[in-house]
């Protein structure tokens, strides 16, 4: 899952969402997991939409007695992430299974040891094999438990396709868009000439699905960050903001005006990994012509993608290890892939009819389990390397992005100063 994603009904960080209630007398700190050794409460932090519903979770209460499951999710993976370094240094206060983001995972990595080790022979196989290397240590210990990768390809409003004289069929859209980013931003530039409308919803989510690409983008696989002298950083950087003048809606990702145009048609297409699905139609339900085209600018791409992990810090850590496990089993993942368009990292739930069938009515009965299957394929299988640094680097040039795309700085000056941000990390 993308570091920002939010759902419009995402709740508060603090919130508590009711999936289950607090039985009283419970949170006995029992390692058992609940049953004949006496009830526990399991608390687990996410963001966003895992698609861990009330029922989901109720299914893991009814299969283990006495287990009472607390589900606590925060807005946006950034206010998760403040929260979970705080009170991981602080040494108390986090849930006793902590949702992580890909691109905050390097940082953490260099407090594995306050992590539990959710290493089991039971698990092993079960993930994608670059999935499960990068939550493991040193010392092999395996940290995290996958959830979701999130392969890309191209949502589109084929209603507003069809103002503009394009093609509608998606198989004709992945046609028409298939080739690299110039042909995207061609095709682009040819719609806003007969519409006047805009192509892409903003700067930083194209950039953000342009950078994933490269296998060393802003650090060398030793930590050595390059962010500022690698050209493929500044190309990028500039060439999305010189396109977006004329092709972007300018809304910031994840901002109330962004949420408002997934429905009110202000821009025709954006960058879709799977989980983008259940963000777009939990947000715009009303709203119908939106699918998703099997085709991806330069290839693949792959965007976000998380993990479950137990904090050591707490007390029910071998409950919160087979909770956890559970939750990322094959067949929970396809339930989360149904709920929320998250796509499993898992090998086994590839061949499951459950998602290679998988069809999805508000985008026009998309074959979507087909479709990510094949952009899944499509990824680059050398990921791009995300070292400690990577998020601060990355949320600098967003920021950056932003700065221009909002009017206030030139490219030029906005550029400076995240040379200036980068080199001050140290």
């Amino acid at each position: 899952m993308r570091t920002t994603l939010r759902a419009r009904t995402a709740l508060g960080i603090a919130t508590i969402t009711g999936v289950a209630l607090i039985a009283s007398g419970c949170a006995s700190g029992d390692d058992n997991g609940g049953g004949e050794g006496g009830d526990v409460t399991l608390t687990i932090a996410t963001f966003n939409d895992f698609g861990y519903t009330d029922e989901l979770l109720q299914e893991y209460m009814d299969e283990n007695p006495g287990v009472t499951i607390v589900h606590n999710r925060a807005a946006t993976s950034n206010d998760a992430r403040s929260n979970f370094f705080q009170k991981l240094g602080a040494g108390s206060g986090l849930a006793d299974v902590e949702a992580i983001e890909v691109d905050w995972l390097p940082e953490l990595m260099q407090y594995s040891d306050k992590l539990y080790d959710l290493s089991d022979a039971s698990v092993e196989g079960r993930w994608l094999d670059w999935k499960a290397a990068a939550a493991t240590d040193a010392d092999g210990r395996l940290v995290g438990y996958g959830t979701d990768i999130g392969p890309m390809g191209v949502c589109y409003r084929s209603d507003l396709f069809a103002e503009a004289g394009l093609p509608t069929d998606r198989a004709e859209v992945a046609k028409l868009l298939e080739g690299d980013w110039d042909t995207y931003f061609s095709v682009g530039h040819d719609y806003v000439a007969k519409t006047g409308k805009a192509w892409f919803d903003s700067a930083g989510a194209t950039y953000q699905g342009m950078s994933n690409q490269f296998t060393n983008f802003y650090e060398k696989n030793d930590g050595t960050v390059i962010a500022t002298e690698n050209p493929d950083v500044e190309n990028t950087f500039r060439t999305v903001l010189e396109e977006s003048a004329d092709l972007s809606a300018k809304l910031g990702q994840w901002s109330d005006d962004w949420f408002g145009a997934l429905s009110s048609g202000d821009y025709a297409t954006m960058l879709c990994p799977g989980w983008m699905l259940g963000v777009i139609s939990g947000n715009a339900a009303d709203t119908t012509g939106w699918d998703i085209a099997d085709v991806f600018p330069g290839g693949g791409g792959n965007w976000g993608g998380s993990y479950l992990t137990v904090p050591a810090q707490g007390k029910n850590t071998e409950a919160a290890k087979k909770f956890a496990a559970w939750l990322t089993a094959p067949e929970q993942q396809i339930k989360a892939f149904q709920n929320a368009g998250t796509f499993p990292s898992q090998l086994e739930a590839y061949t499951d009819e459950a998602l290679t069938g998988a069809v999805n009515e508000y985008f026009n009965n998309a074959p979507v389990g087909e479709i990510l299957i094949n952009r899944a394929n499509a990824v680059n299988p050398e990921p791009p390397f995300k070292g400690p640094k990577y998020f601060q680097i990355n949320d600098a040039a967003q920021q950056a992005l932003t700065r221009v795309e909002t009017g206030q700085q030139s490219i030029d000056d906005s550029w400076a100063q995240f040379v200036s941000e980068v080199n001050a990390l140290g």
